[in-house]
């Protein structure tokens, strides 16, 4: 940064306009601010920080208005200045309270800002460009340009009174406060912060990592069960190392202890299912002995009691007979026609009843109509034990339904799995052929970018070049003509000078007055003063001629400067550029841009390549597992299938044979019913016509030989004989009903099947159902126990799978909190092994402060006379403690360290002064090495002695030699006789003015 002018109106203590002319001022690149206490001398550094940053360098409320100022003039700096070798020209007002326009009054002035930059335009004339009117654009700009802060520059630009002393002597916290203000160390206090909280927050997804695979690992032990046991460790909270691989290995030596188990059940549920079967068949077996046997017993026990009743029923019979032949004897016509009509009834009932009966009961007799309806209703009964077994037909068929529909969903499924997996090769193949040729892609670009930016700087180098090149002829011209109107302002200067020293005589004489001595003789009388000549110059015009002189060197100056300017960026320009034309720069940089934005299109796809790839791997993952699980289902529901098809063939069967020709079992029920009343109504109508047919034929015969066929001895024995109608028929039913039972359960005793049963020992049939009640239950413990032995193989699967992806996780996650931890403690200082333990924003200012301190002792050593040297000391502080910033001062004439304050007041400000400038030094090296031409340094030389002075100032000068430009604000008198150009600041009532001093002026 070099500053050329300045102008302050109504600023501080200044209260008209003044321009300060620093490329005037600096011209020996050392110059002296001196006046009186309080005249203003360190406002002219506030005006140039309000300039450059819009506020002044402390950080409070400083009036800026002059009190002294008219109330029409406004506060106003503005500033010329070259900074990263751009001109600019800023212009600041700020707010203020101004007079109303028009009116009476005052109005708030708002803070203004206009920043414009020196260019120069297709002739080679120079002129100002309005740039902006923004105070936060022109503030972003100036702040870019110069790479450091209001802070910085004010600590850096200007050495302020007593300011580094206070460095010099304060304690560590104090240092590391302002070290920290102006190298924006906070950054490192954040980054320590973020790597903290970046580190508990890895430690947090990490432990919900760890709770993820403990839970999985309590869920996987749930379902396992106790009867399962593997040689490996359940995974605990107390051993974290267990929670990955240990844990996957005790998971799966759990699923193959599982699986094995699941094997067995199987192997036991057929087993069980086969006995059950022929258990089944046993039972079904005992049953129709049981009921073979009963049946037979039945009979022989009706039997035996039948014949028991043989004596009464021969009384009965006897007395029957006598009954009829009595009756006969009585109303014999009248007997006769009844027995016919009753004979005709009968007869008629039994043809409508004979009607109703099947063909093959159609011919039967009484007795075997009976037997036939017993046997209808003994099979009625066997089949109203079957009816539940119609439910649970229905009922398997619905379940073989679903079971079917399962197989085909897992086949689905299984096949889907098989077909996906067998393309994924060669789709994965193209992909990773595309991934590369993107990859490969990638690389070609970053060297086109490379290219690119290389040729860009060049194209933008060659732009540069050919534009000072036609500067550089415009500048030659106006050097030319600077120096001939120079050469013309000096011999003008020459001439008036000569007709002025020749005229010496009559000036002198001009200023003569009678009684006062002269000047050149003493004499008081003055008898023959010179008169002047003609044209006579004054002093006046010697030194408007002389100013004219002075003006135009400048100029001359100014140009030849702007010209070797214009030289040396030609040269720089072209040290990039090189000789190649700049159209031909231009067509290899269109050319170079296509192949980039080609390379960068073919990368591009390498992105949705990485995206195809995970997406294809999660895929793989989904259809593996697909595959397995539909492979285990299908598996399951085969043998379900084939277990409840067998079991639906023996219902049907069984079911089949009973229901016959009917559609249910409730059909064929119903329709034997009708058959069974159908036999015994005909079995009744029969019996019931036998008997009117013998009672027609008695009649007839006692109509007939009434007297032959009596049978009674007397009439009394006849009355005696004689029954009712009702009392007679009652007889002959009892009489008929004995036979016929006693027919009946002959025939039975009579069938070969039941005299066979009979001869068999007595079947047990709650034996029987008990043991096939057995291999039920047993049946059905051995099927849910292969089904749940499955149901866990499957479930720890799964689990098994989330553990690994679980596990997968935590892995990462350890790792990534390991690394986050470790991190964090090196920049806490915590980390185990080191040396000291200093936080990373202290180990950066302790390393900042060394190269200030490398950087003083370059100065202290001349200032000094070899004799001080500053040291950083780091000491560790007690019990571990993080260590500080300290300084120190070595003394070589004794070899020992000295604290800081040990030193005097002339030695404390040489030492200040050094430790300032090596720290503007690296403060600039920080803030991007932007050069800073001027520097100020503000009081404190009068603590000095001669020869100390004479080295600080010598310090000074080496400065200078490196093109910065130091003003120096003091008040010592031996200054101004070593400084050559100063600006006095005088003060008065009226307000502060500014004059440029040379030393052939005072």
């Amino acid at each position: 940064m070099r500053l050329h002018h300045l102008t302050l109106q109504a600023f501080g203590p200044f209260a008209g306009t003044h321009t300060v002319d620093f490329d005037a001022l600096s011209a020996d690149g050392l110059f002296l601010l001196h006046g009186d206490t309080g005249a203003g001398k360190s406002t002219l550094f506030t005006a140039i920080c309000v300039a450059l940053y819009g506020e002044p360098p402390v950080d409070r409320d400083l009036m800026l208005r002059s009190h002294h100022a008219p109330a029409d003039l406004l506060t106003q700096v503005t500033l010329d200045v070259t900074i990263a070798d751009q001109r600019l020209r800023i212009e600041r007002i700020p707010q203020q309270t101004r007079l109303k326009k028009s009116g009476t009054g005052e109005t708030l002035q708002k803070a203004e800002t206009r920043l414009s930059r020196w260019t120069t335009d297709s002739l080679g004339q120079g002129h100002w460009e309005p740039s902006s009117k923004s105070h936060q654009e022109t503030g972003k700009e100036i702040k870019d340009l110069l790479g450091m802060s209001r802070t910085q520059f004010c600590q850096v630009v200007l050495l302020p009174q007593n300011e580094f002393t206070k460095f010099l002597y304060a304690a560590a916290p104090q240092r590391r406060e302002l070290l920290g203000k102006l190298f924006h160390t906070d950054r490192y206090a954040f980054i320590e912060r973020w790597l903290n909280d970046h580190s508990r927050t890895t430690q947090k997804n990490r432990d919900a990592a760890r709770d993820e695979v403990l839970h999985l690992a309590a869920r996987i032990h749930q379902a396992a069960g106790p009867d399962l046991k593997s040689e490996h460790d359940a995974p605990t909270p107390d051993v974290p190392h267990a929670l990955t691989g240990p844990a996957l290995a005790w998971a799966q030596d759990l699923i193959q202890v599982s699986q094995a188990g699941a094997l067995t059940a199987q192997a036991a549920a057929e087993t069980a299912r086969k006995n059950q079967i022929e258990q089944r068949n046993l039972e079904d077996a005992v049953r129709e002995l049981h009921q073979q046997q009963t049946t037979h017993a039945g009979a022989r026990e009706e039997l035996d009691r039948l014949d028991e009743q043989t004596p009464h029923q021969q009384a009965l019979n006897r007395r029957r007979d006598q009954a009829r032949r009595a009756q006969q004897l009585a109303p014999l016509l009248h007997a006769a026609t009844t027995a016919r009509a009753d004979h005709s009834h009968a007869q008629e009932t039994e043809t409508a009843a004979r009607t109703r009966l099947l063909p093959e009961h159609a011919t039967l007799q009484a007795p075997e109509l009976a037997r036939a309806g017993q046997r209808m209703r003994d099979d009625i009964a066997v089949l109203n034990t079957l009816l539940p077994e119609e439910h649970n037909l229905r009922q398997l068929i619905a379940d073989l339904k679903r079971t079917d529909a399962e197989r085909q969903d897992f086949a689905d499924q299984q096949r889907a799995a098989r077909d996906w997996l067998d393309q994924e090769t060669t789709q994965r193949t193209a992909l990773e052929t595309r991934r590369e040729a993107a990859r490969q892609a990638e690389e070609e670009s970053r060297r086109h970018q490379t290219q690119l930016e290389t040729l860009t700087t060049r194209v933008k180098a060659a732009e540069r070049r050919d534009a000072h090149f036609a500067q550089i002829t415009t500048t030659e011209q106006r050097l030319a003509t600077a120096r001939q109107t120079t050469e013309q302002a000096a011999q003008g200067h020459i001439d008036i000078r000569r007709q002025r020293t020749e005229g010496m005589a009559a000036e002198l004489a001009a200023g003569l007055i009678d009684g006062t001595p002269c000047p050149v003789c003493g004499s008081c009388s003055h008898p023959a003063p010179a008169t002047a000549a003609d044209g006579q110059p004054s002093r006046e015009d010697e030194q408007a001629a002389e100013d004219a002189h002075q003006r135009a060197q400048q100029q001359r100056d100014a140009i030849a400067g702007e010209l070797q300017q214009l030289r040396e960026n030609a040269a720089a320009a072209t040290g990039e550029a090189g000789d190649t034309p700049l159209a031909d720069l231009k067509i290899e940089h269109e050319a170079l841009t296509a192949q980039l934005d080609d390379a960068l299109q073919r990368a591009a796809d390498r992105g949705t390549a990485d995206e195809e790839l995970l997406a294809m791997d999660r895929e793989h993952a989904a259809m593996t597992q697909q595959y397995s699980v539909a492979t285990a289902g299908l598996s399951a529901r085969n043998a379900t299938y084939e277990t409840q098809s067998q079991r639906q063939a023996e219902l049907t069967k069984k079911l089949d044979d009973a229901r016959g020709t009917a559609p249910t079992l409730a059909a064929r029920i119903d329709d034997l019913t009708r058959t069974a009343d159908h036999l015994e109504q005909a079995a009744d109508a029969t019996r019931t016509a036998a008997t009117a047919a013998q009672t027609l034929d008695t009649c007839t015969r006692q109509a007939t030989d009434a007297t032959t066929a009596q049978g009674f001895d007397t009439l009394t024995a006849a009355e005696q004989a004689l029954l009712s109608e009702q009392e007679l028929s009652d007889i002959e039913e009892e009489i008929n009903q004995w036979r016929e039972a006693r027919a009946t359960h002959q025939g039975v005793l009579n069938n070969p099947v039941l005299q066979q049963a009979a001869a068999q020992p007595p079947a047990d049939v709650d034996a029987a159902t008990a043991r096939r009640s057995a291999a039920d239950d047993q049946h059905v413990q051995a099927v849910g126990a292969a089904s749940t032995a499955q149901a866990r193989t499957a479930e720890l699967a799964d689990l098994a799978a989330t553990l690994a992806g679980a596990v997968e996780r935590l892995t990462a996650l350890e790792q990534a909190h390991s690394t986050a931890r470790h991190l964090a403690d090196l920049a806490t200082g915590n980390a185990s092994g080191t040396r000291v333990r200093m936080q990373l924003e202290a180990y950066v200012l302790a390393a900042r402060l060394e190269q200030v301190v490398t950087a003083a002792n370059t100065r202290l050593r001349l200032m000094s006379e070899g004799r001080y040297t500053l040291r950083h000391s780091d000491h560790q502080a007690a019990h571990g403690a993080r260590s500080g910033l300290g300084l120190e001062i070595t003394d070589a004439w004794t070899g020992r360290p000295r604290k800081t304050d040990t030193l005097s007041g002339g030695e404390s400000f040489f030492a200040s002064l050094s430790l300032a400038l090596g720290l503007a030094d690296v403060v600039t090296h920080e803030a991007g090495g932007n050069p800073l031409d001027t520097l100020f340094i503000d009081e404190g030389f009068g603590t000095l002695d001669d020869d100390t002075l004479h080295h600080v100032l010598d310090v000074l000068d080496s400065l200078r030699a490196h093109d910065r430009t130091v003003g120096v604000i003091s008040h010592v008198p031996e200054l101004r006789r070593r400084i050559t150009h100063r600006l006095h600041v005088r003060k008065g009532p009226t307000g502060s003015t500014l004059a440029h001093l040379t030393e052939g002026a005072e």
